[in-house]
């Protein structure tokens, strides 16, 4: 399915959609404006709207692209990934927020400077704008390349869209024009996440109800939804997921000011404190929502012929080509062969767990994944081969939009394309208000211009967030794609999240450390992270092995460890 053969209704919805949220944004901030309401929103939020900003503002696209593709291949054990957010939540509206709303602060930085100087506020300052704008160039990369793909359309107009829209009610509304089109955007998300998910199990060919699906699901290993395993070398399991996605959550929510600058737009700190606790709490079933629709996409699967390569349009190109066609059709035959296998098997499954038959059942399963893991080798040598041929051969973030395309009804389809574009749009405008705001404050107004008015540095806060959007298409238009996009997201979180947070970690507990020791260390530090996780890829970290994750708690402990030490010899 391409372009051509999606429905007019399709296109009317996705750009209705996006039309509608585009103008309500611009419109709900029209008027006269000030820096406070431009950069704070007015200070007017309630409790529930922050909670659905920050949950909009994390649930970029690359969530509803690469969540269900994660799940498909890999089960559903990314969720422990997420198991420490609540606890995050808790420590950040008791000892982070008392402090910024105490201290009245703009952004997160501004507080580094009473607490330590300034060189510690800029340091701290300019890692977020390399790191928030290196996510946000992925945000809108990710899905302009899916949907250029599916849609037909040029990769570089598709990013050119995406972030043209966001910035026109960004910069026009700051801080009020993303808060109010995130619950436009997140109302898009979720509705349309959950009619997909109760489609994929009407989906399933008739007399396979929904207790078949995960039983099939459970036995084949995708409801491996918690593993208490400890393996510093396993990116997702339940003790990554409650201490070194803790440090990220507590650097990500409690110390980037795409996430600061939403809560910091409460009434009050009892309604910033009640919007992250919503956010804490459903979060989780958020993403499991997410991850078990990409696991029921894996059961119709094994119903449904799968593709042996999800992405259609590299598949046409290869098998267009003349000296790696022929290969490639004969994966595709052996991939067939085996799904006829496993197709028996499935029914043979299901009706040995309906008698109660545990020996049947064993046997059924057992062949099951051996013929799981031949059907795995199979697309293994077609992506070696697609590499071979120098083309694309991630399709992981390609498996739940071509389900869609190719099952969904028409409407539907629209829908969730306008999904993925208000995911899209939701990131990466707070990303940019983000960009901007700090920009401004912490560098433009504190060291370039300390002697304009209100109107000056608002003016200067759309002109920066302007520069900033244009940056990130830039960068979205220079990308190749990653393993997998959202682990892309998170490994360049988890590289320099940690030093900032290690930063106000000593801020806030280590009253007796002082900046020089402080700067010496953070600097120190990032540089520590960046050449383990070099080792770690190159396999030669030794005692340093560890999944990325980690790197979160490992980067900030060793701020605090070094600037310890710094600050006894340092005068």
């Amino acid at each position: 399915m391409n372009a051509t053969s999606i429905h007019t209704l399709d296109w009317v919805v996705l750009f209705g959609t996006l039309i509608f949220i585009v103008a309500y944004g611009v419109w709900k901030t029209r008027g006269k404006q000030d820096m406070e309401g431009y950069l704070r929103g007015g200070n007017d939020s309630k409790w529930w709207v922050i909670g659905l900003s920050i949950m909009a503002t994390q649930a970029s696209a690359i969530t509803f692209l690469s969540t269900p593709g994660q799940a498909f291949n890999d089960g559903m054990r990314f969720v422990q990934f997420y198991f420490g957010l609540p606890i995050a939540m808790i420590i950040i509206s008791i000892f982070f927020l008392p402090l910024y709303y105490k201290a009245k602060v703009y952004t997160a930085y501004e507080y580094l400077e009473s607490r330590f100087d300034m060189k510690t506020r800029m340091l701290a300052a300019f890692i977020f704008l390399i790191q928030r704008g290196l996510a946000a160039g992925i945000t809108i990369y990710a899905p302009s390349i899916i949907l250029s793909t599916l849609l037909g359309w040029p990769l570089q107009a598709t990013t050119i869209v995406i972030g043209v829209l966001v910035i026109i009610y960004t910069v026009s509304g700051g801080t009020k024009a993303v808060t109010q089109t995130q619950k436009q955007q997140m109302a898009v998300m979720m509705g349309g996440m959950i009619i997909a998910g109760i489609l994929v199990i009407t989906s399933l060919p008739e007399g396979v109800g929904f207790k078949d699906a995960l039983n099939v699901a459970g036995k084949m290993g995708k409801l491996n939804v918690v593993n208490f395993e400890f393996d510093l070398t396993d990116r997702y399991n339940f003790w990554s997921g409650v201490t070194g996605a803790v440090f990220l959550f507590l650097s990500y929510f409690g110390t980037d000011q795409s996430q600061v600058q939403r809560y910091l737009s409460g009434k009050t700190l009892k309604e910033s404190r009640m919007g992250l606790m919503m956010n804490g709490l459903l979060k989780v079933p958020m993403q499991f929502i997410i991850l078990f629709i990409g696991a029921m996409v894996f059961v119709f699967y094994q119903y449904n012929q799968p593709p042996v390569f999800f992405n259609e349009t590299v598949r046409q190109e290869i098998l267009q080509s003349e000296e790696y066609a022929e290969e490639f059709r004969g994966y595709e035959i052996a991939y067939e062969d085996v799904f006829t296998e496993k197709r028996q098997l499935v029914d043979e499954l299901n009706s040995a767990i309906d008698q109660d038959n545990e020996t049947a059942v064993l046997v059924a399963q057992k062949e099951l994944n051996r013929l799981e893991a031949e059907g795995l080798s199979i697309k293994e040598n077609a992506k070696s081969l697609i590499e071979e041929a120098d083309l694309e051969s991630n399709d992981k973030d390609y498996v739940f939009m071509r389900f869609v395309m190719s099952t969904m009804p028409v409407g539907i389809v629209g829908l969730l394309f306008a999904v993925i574009f208000s995911a899209a749009m939701s990131s990466t405008s707070s990303e940019l208000n983000a960009l901007g705001s700090t920009t401004t404050i912490d560098f433009y107004k504190r060291r370039i211009k300390q002697d304009g008015d209100d109107e000056h540095y608002l003016k200067s806060s759309k002109m920066f967030t302007l520069g900033w959007g244009v940056i990130a298409i830039i960068f979205a238009s220079t990308l190749s794609l990653f393993e997998n996009l959202i682990q892309a997201v998170n490994l360049i979180g988890s590289l320099f999240y940690p030093i900032v947070l290690g930063i106000f970690v000593v801020a806030f507990f280590f009253k007796s450390i002082r900046s020089n020791a402080v700067f010496i260390s953070a600097i120190i530090s990032q540089i520590i992270v960046i050449l383990v996780h070099y080792l770690n890829v190159q396999g030669t970290a030794g005692i340093f092995t560890m999944g990325f994750l980690w790197y979160n708690a490992f980067g900030c402990i060793l701020v605090v460890l070094i600037g310890w030490l710094l600050n006894r010899l340092i005068k």
